[in-house]
């Protein structure tokens, strides 16, 4: 058996949980942060589930602070996000200011208040034009840091960075996650509305992969 050394950031979505299935041996913690997210309710259960599937204990970390002092519209309400294509003008405005960044420094001080080396994240390639924080030059950049910032040269792992959602669904189906049990939809409803540009772009992903989309939307 692998040795559990990391901690993986794990908001309940499909990235994460993909990457939490397949890091299953070696994940000692999973972390969802709380920031206020209009979906935060839901993912937290889908994560508090998966993680409870596999024995994985599971923090849930308030950030409150930054929904009170962030600009984003995925913290001002469902009728703020935008409809249609995952694109870089029509997604920009659901930017949060440096979130990985934010959640990546607490994942770190918690990977090394408990001995292991490793911190887990699944931003992937189709990312990169809009978050940032999301890109293989900031995936670089926390990875220094961290290893700077800490007696036990805590490491950064990004495995997606460089793929696709498809390709990250073709893996999860592979190793037969129920994809029904995520949450990805921007607006937080008890359904995925099917329109905003994250679910947008989750069924594309499963169209691209060729593998059965069984997320229930309010729109097809």
């Amino acid at each position: 058996m692998a040795e559990k050394d990391s901690v993986i950031i794990y908001s309940g979505g499909l990235d994460s949980t993909t990457l939490l299935y397949e890091e299953r041996e070696r994940v000692a913690l999973a972390v969802t942060f709380d920031y206020g997210s209009n979906h935060a309710a839901r993912e937290i259960a889908c994560a508090r589930k998966h993680c409870a599937r596999l024995g994985i204990e599971h923090l849930v970390i308030d950030l409150a602070f930054m929904k009170q002092y962030f600009a984003s519209s995925l913290l001002s309400g469902a009728e703020a996000i935008p409809e249609g294509n995952y694109d870089d003008e029509n997604m920009k405005s659901t930017v949060v200011p440096f979130r990985n960044g934010i959640m990546l420094s607490v994942a770190c001080g918690l990977a090394e208040s408990r001995g292991l080396t490793r911190v887990l994240i699944a931003n992937h390639g189709g990312d990169h034009a809009i978050y940032p924080d999301c890109r293989p030059s900031f995936v670089a950049a926390m990875n220094a840091a961290m290893r700077e910032g800490t007696y036990v040269n805590v490491t950064l792992a990004a495995p997606y960075t460089d793929i696709s959602k498809a390709d990250i669904v073709r893996r999860g189906a592979q190793m037969g996650i129920d994809y029904g049990e995520t949450y990805s939809c921007y607006k937080g409803g008890e359904r995925h509305c099917g329109c905003c540009g994250t679910c947008t772009e989750r069924k594309e992903a499963f169209r691209e992969a060729g593998v059965p989309d069984p997320t229930v939307y309010e729109n097809a």
